[in-house]
């Protein structure tokens, strides 16, 4: 290993900084049945909802080029999924992301968005997006309740994008960013997974694109996540990234950090914009995790990296839903959760499913 991939896993010069929140009073498992709280203190507050499994890129880091997607009759509906998040707002959740596979590519997603946003509760609704169909729904989205967005690009380049994403449409995405902050959405946050042998050639175009534009950029550090075998040697480290950022576009200062947020932000030294890391190899953020995922077709996840998880679709389908069970599955789901990823360790092993079928 180099001396500068060295450098990088000991975090020089105090950047990336965060200190784990202490266990509240209420890590109690009584706690537990009026919120939902986990055995290590963390309070869950933030929903992840897929949509769809379905995507139009091939995201070599996401999904393979070849996959059968589920039948649209296996998909929770509209209606299934804000019950859900109804129940799961009487817990203490008050945000919901939308994510997929592509959300955009569930027909009308606007609707659900209004019907998320009228759930007593709910505080926040976001959705990420890989852009592509941005252009064609912003504006819909926006009226029916949605106002923060995350949308995915790792490159500005054509070429170094098709690689990535085994299809052509940089311009779509740019042109959905664009249709977006016309709409109104506040934050529009830029996602961009940094993986060595693309990282070194796109962190600096796509640093200047966003604080030209007023976006918020966000690194996440390559996870083994994909389809594809996952090398440690090609994460690009998140203090790479902000040292070559503080070197060829402007000098960077540790910003107020949310605590229970997975990125750690910086902000430009002359009031420019910022810049968040989302360090998940080289400096998990499990212990401020707030976060459950409910996949596309109705399985409750923990973690996203969880080698478990609990099927909640039939106690959302026929002719009554079942509250308390629903209560139950996230108590215990969220009472189960792990310490961490364990990314890092020998025990670690990969999930059954890729990030498209979980919901990223």
């Amino acid at each position: 290993m180099s001396d500068e991939r060295k450098t990088a896993l000991r975090w020089p010069l105090g950047l990336l900084e965060r200190q784990p929140p202490a266990p509240g009073p209420d890590s109690s498992l009584a706690a537990h049945h009026s919120s939902l709280i986990d055995t290590f203190g963390r309070r869950h507050n933030n929903l992840r909802v897929s949509v769809t499994d379905r995507c139009n890129l091939r995201c070599t880091y996401c999904m393979p080029e070849d996959v059968t997607f589920r039948d649209k009759s296996e998909l929770l509906t509209f209606e299934e999924i804000t019950a859900f998040v109804r129940v799961a707002a009487t817990l203490g959740v008050n945000k919901v992301r939308l994510t997929g596979g592509e959300p955009l590519m569930r027909k009308e997603l606007h609707k659900l968005v209004r019907l998320i946003a009228a759930v007593p509760g709910i505080m926040d609704i976001g959705v990420t997006t890989n852009g592509i169909l941005l252009a064609e729904q912003a504006q819909s989205l926006f009226d029916a309740g949605l106002r923060r967005m995350n949308v995915s690009l790792d490159t500005l380049d054509p070429g170094r994008f098709r690689e990535l994403t085994r299809r052509d449409g940089v311009e779509r995405v740019i042109a959905g960013l664009d249709a977006a902050k016309r709409a109104g959405f506040a934050p529009i946050k830029v996602n961009a997974v940094a993986i060595r042998g693309f990282a070194e050639y796109d962190v600096v175009p796509l640093a200047r694109y966003c604080r030209d534009n007023g976006f918020e950029l966000r690194f996440i550090e390559y996870m083994p996540i994909g389809a594809d075998l996952w090398e440690r040697e090609k994460v690009f480290f998140a203090s790479e990234i902000l040292a070559l950022i503080g070197r060829e576009v402007s000098e960077l200062m540790p910003a107020n950090t949310d605590p229970s947020a997975p990125a750690l932000e910086y902000a430009y030294r002359d009031g420019s914009g910022t810049v968040g890391v989302i360090a998940s190899v080289s400096r998990p953020f499990c212990s401020s995790c707030n976060r459950i995922r409910l996949t596309a077709d109705g399985k409750l996840r923990n973690c996203l990296f969880a080698l478990d998880e609990t099927d909640v679709k039939e106690l959302l389908r026929g002719s009554s839903i079942n509250e308390e069970a629903i209560k139950g599955a996230l108590r215990q789901s969220v009472w189960a959760k792990w310490e961490g990823h364990e990314i890092n360790a020998a025990t670690f092993v990969k999930p059954d499913r890729t990030m498209h079928a979980i919901g990223g």
